[in-house]
């Protein structure tokens, strides 16, 4: 839940997500969409998944006790070798690195790294750094100790070095170079998306689609095309529906910002004569897991008619 998201917003969902699956078997047998649902917010919905058929995993291949080899933590849905390391260390006191931002960060000032972190090399290069320092260490207290050093004094900008208690082997800090280092360059590249995305109703049905794929795989949302106008909108669900469309009113604009890309959904009312499948109830809605995205849509359909309660 961590990854990509801040704690003080994870913490709720966290517990939420315990109480409803407070074992292994729990989830493994949950249904996905109930998995969804308590993720419901949290975005990058992968992650729900991966956490899905790692306990499947779990329950399959090793009799449902997490497994305690790096190699065999490594191997499940979802979990990279930041992650590997950190339970590896912290739950099984083993002397694996467990190489995050922080980490990378604190590695680079302290040994002067002028190499790009983003870069793999460079990380490789970290990774045998701290494993080097690791060896007759308790690993947990290490891998800890570097998170937290870099979450509140070794910070990315202004960083406390006069507090930082090993400041005086810091090779930035001793040559001045704390406020340049790391060298942190990303090559991302980033897409913007236009969409008209209708809210359909017949009565007090909403019309709803289930993502097969993609972005949001599994979840539930308006339909949406790659359109510039809402009667070109009317026209490409003919085509895919065979079923007319009124519009009745344009919502407004509304901006979603993914990693590598930023939808502009432009949202209008639109209506049906007659019900079609998929079509929900808010109740029926509530059940769902809809889209972060999606659900902003819902939000400013009711509140611009007076619907929202």
């Amino acid at each position: 839940m961590l990854q990509q998201t801040t704690t003080e917003a994870v913490i709720p969902y966290y517990k939420r997500f315990i109480e409803k699956f407070p074992t292994i078997q729990k989830l493994a047998n949950a249904n996905l969409e109930d998995v969804y649902k308590m993720w419901e917010g949290l975005g990058y919905y992968r992650r729900a998944k991966h956490i899905h058929e790692t306990a499947q995993i779990i329950m399959d291949k090793y009799q449902g006790i997490f497994p305690s080899d790096y190699q065999d933590i490594l191997s499940l849905k979802g979990i990279g070798p930041y992650t590997a390391g950190a339970i590896s260390s912290i739950a099984f006191h083993q002397e694996t690195p467990a190489i995050d931002g922080n980490v990378l960060r604190i590695i680079a000032r302290q040994y002067l790294i002028k190499d790009n972190i983003a870069l793999s090399k460079t990380q490789k290069k970290v990774t045998e750094i701290v494993q080097d320092l690791l060896i007759g260490y308790d690993a947990s207290s290490f891998n800890q100790g570097l998170m937290d050093l870099g979450a509140t004094i070794c910070r990315p900008l202004h960083p406390q070095c006069e507090k930082c208690p090993i400041h005086e082997s810091c090779q930035a800090y001793i040559n001045h170079q704390e406020q340049v280092l790391p060298i942190n360059i990303k090559n991302i590249k980033h897409k913007e998306l236009n969409y008209i995305t209708g809210i359909i109703t017949y009565q007090d049905q909403f019309l709803l689609i289930k993502n097969n794929q993609g972005l949001l795989e599994n979840l539930y949302g308006f339909i949406q095309y790659e359109l510039e106008s809402p009667y070109s909108f009317i026209e490409e669900f003919m085509n895919e529906y065979h079923h007319s469309l009124s519009i009745i009113s344009y919502i407004q604009d509304i901006k979603h910002v993914f990693t590598h890309r930023t939808w502009h959904m432009h949202v209008y009312h639109f209506t049906i004569n007659k019900p079609l499948e998929n079509m929900y109830t808010l109740h029926d809605i509530e059940q769902l897991p809809l889209s972060t995205a999606h659900l902003k849509v819902l939000k400013a359909y009711l509140k611009e008619t007076n619907l929202n309660h």
